[in-house]
């Protein structure tokens, strides 16, 4: 692979950016024009010494912003570790430069959108979970790698990336465009990963688990559902777990992704928002879109749904059920699990029951490995697409448990396990392998929800504690109140930051300006005076208690109905998304 550069530094003029290749032998300059934005290839020589000098770990990318161009470069990052003798980098923190020198040629208003555009893209950066490597591709499987011609190796990163796992695939668009500047940018994955070097029986192996958030239908828990026209599904990841002992390697690949029809569940002040499927649109053509392409990419599909067969979710596992079966294909195969009914009242082992269920097929899929002399073995004929309702709790939960079934397999293959010896009584393996999936849980979760995922107790401990069900209320609460007040910032920073919304400097009124309807200020307002008054009227009692109880019971009753006005109209109330008002909205 055509490698980018690994060591960076960013000269900085006022009427030009010059980065740096550092690398042994490396004389190429990237230049960047600060005021036409013009990239162009130079040469050492061509750095001034005028400039101001910083060392840098990576270009994301570009983007314009009401005040113009911004470059945005990685400033900090750290080592996960070394997969096939190439460094995994983790970008910690970043910078966004403007081009321009002063932003005081835009109005009061177009600095305060500026502002916000700013801290938009801010939001998204301080996501925990980029990464990247210098001279590997990331965004591919070891299955998809192996199976690549001579044409495709000798292509730079950007060139050869999966654009689905590419997060800094619209940010590099200048750069893409000309081929001559590959090497100074690489592809940045949003996701988790973590390398672990560990020891059974006295032999040494690597354990890795990457997750791969796809691009495509990004967003946040309660305004991105379901799937859009092109057949892409909203919170989708890729999750492949891989062994590499004594030069052998091993890859078990598993997907997750939101129930692949059209549905929306819109926050409006409730705990659980009654999730909606659409009645106005053929679901057949998007999620024949999306199977094709999983069957495409991944093989055969075995889907299991662990929403709850009952309720407000009983609807959506119907509608999935029936249109599988209208697909009509042999490749795909549906299997419903009602998780919390299985396992409630801390009833987890009752697992085992669909793990057993699919051992079988899980059999026949296998999965990809490569001998110790480089020879492929075997290769993964299918993938397991798990979900739930967010993708998150319960999916990461089945998944964890079906990898480390592969993982059995795989270890005894390479001679790493004895014949009859199992996983889970390696402590010291057991204990790396639990703590690494809750973290990719709360990586996932945090991503997509606003907070670390609920019932990792038991994906870190195996059993399921009551100190776990606090802290899933706790993380439930926190849940509820991003969910309802800060999403759509969130949202529409993912959107900024994407290219889903694109800023131009000559609009008038940015969508920002999205005023609040009256009822949201005199509602509230009358709803915080009438609750002030009723405490009030408890604490500073009036001459008899008849006097106190009237005063107590007409502001309590203001307060209640004016709340209930509230919740009715909730939708009003949540923080909604401004910037991109289309399908993955209604």
């Amino acid at each position: 692979v055509a490698s980018t550069c690994h060591e960076t530094k960013l000269h900085a003029t006022p009427e030009k950016f010059y980065i740096e290749a550092c690398d042994d032998g490396a004389n190429d300059v990237l230049v960047i024009d600060r005021v036409s934005a013009e990239m162009t290839l130079a040469g050492i020589k061509d750095i001034p010494p005028s400039g101001v000098t910083r060392p840098i770990c990576g270009i994301m990318g570009t983007t314009r912003l009401v005040a113009g161009m911004y470059l945005i470069v990685i400033t900090r990052k750290r080592k996960v570790g070394d997969l096939f003798g190439h460094t995994v980098w983790k970008a910690v923190e970043f910078d966004v430069i403007s081009y321009k020198k002063t932003i005081l040629h835009l109005t009061d208003i177009q600095m305060q959108d500026n502002k916000t555009f700013l801290s938009m893209l801010s939001n998204v950066l301080n996501t925990d979970g980029f990464y990247f490597c210098t001279d590997y591709d990331l965004t591919h499987t070891q299955q998809r790698l192996s199976n690549t011609s001579p044409d495709f190796q000798e292509m730079s990163l950007l060139e050869r990336a999966d654009q689905r796992f590419m997060w800094n695939g619209n940010l590099l668009r200048e750069i893409t465009a000309q081929p001559e500047l590959h090497k100074f940018a690489f592809p940045v994955i949003h996701g988790f990963i973590v390398m672990k070097p560990c020891c059974i029986n006295g032999k040494v192996f690597e354990w890795i688990l990457i997750s791969r958030r796809s691009c495509f239908r990004a967003g946040v828990r309660y305004y991105v559902r379901g799937i859009d026209s092109e057949g892409h599904a909203a919170n989708f990841v890729e999750t492949e777990q891989i062994v590499q002992y004594n030069n052998a390697q091993a890859s078990f690949v598993q997907t997750r992704g939101s129930m692949p029809f059209f549905w929306s569940q819109r926050p409006n002040l409730k705990y659980k928002p009654k999730p909606q499927i659409s009645t106005d649109t053929n679901h057949m053509d998007g999620f024949r879109r999306h199977f094709e392409s999983q069957v495409l990419i991944y093989g055969k599909q075995v889907i299991l749904n662990l929403v709850n067969q009952k309720g407000s979710e009983l609807p959506l596992e119907q509608a999935f059920a029936k249109m599988v079966n209208g697909m009509e294909n042999r490749l795909i195969k549906y299997i419903a699990f009602d998780f919390h009914k299985e396992c409630s009242k801390m009833r987890w082992h009752r697992l085992q029951i669909l793990v057993d269920a699919v051992s079988d097929l899980q059999d026949e899929f296998g999965y990809f490995m490569v001998s110790s002399d480089r020879k492929v073995t075997s290769e993964q004929s299918g993938t397991f697409r798990s979900n739930c309702m967010d993708c998150l709790d319960r999916t990461n939960v089945i998944q964890s448990l079906l990898a480390r079934r592969s993982l059995q397999s795989q270890l005894q293959r390479m001679g790493v396990l004895h014949v009859g010896q199992k996983i889970e009584e390696q402590a010291d393996f057991e204990k790396i392998y639990k703590n690494a999936w809750a973290d990719n849980a709360n990586a996932c979760a945090k991503q997509y929800a606003g907070t670390g995922a609920l019932k990792t107790d038991f994906t870190r401990t195996g059993n399921r504690t009551h100190w776990g069900l606090v802290m899933d209320g706790w993380n439930s609460m926190i849940r509820y109140y991003k969910n309802n007040f800060s999403d759509g910032f969130r949202q529409d920073s993912i959107d900024l930051f994407l290219g889903n919304y694109t800023v131009d400097e000559t609009d008038g009124l940015m969508p920002l300006h999205v005023q609040k309807d009256w009822k949201f200020l005199l509602l509230s307002v009358i709803m915080v005076v009438a609750f002030s008054m009723c405490i009030i009227c408890v604490l500073m009692a009036g001459d008899t208690w008849t006097e106190t109880l009237a005063y107590v019971l007409f502001w309590g009753i203001a307060s209640a109905l004016t709340a209930a006005v509230i919740l009715v109209n909730g939708r009003e109330f949540v923080d909604a998304p401004k910037l991109v008002q289309k399908e993955k909205m209604d």
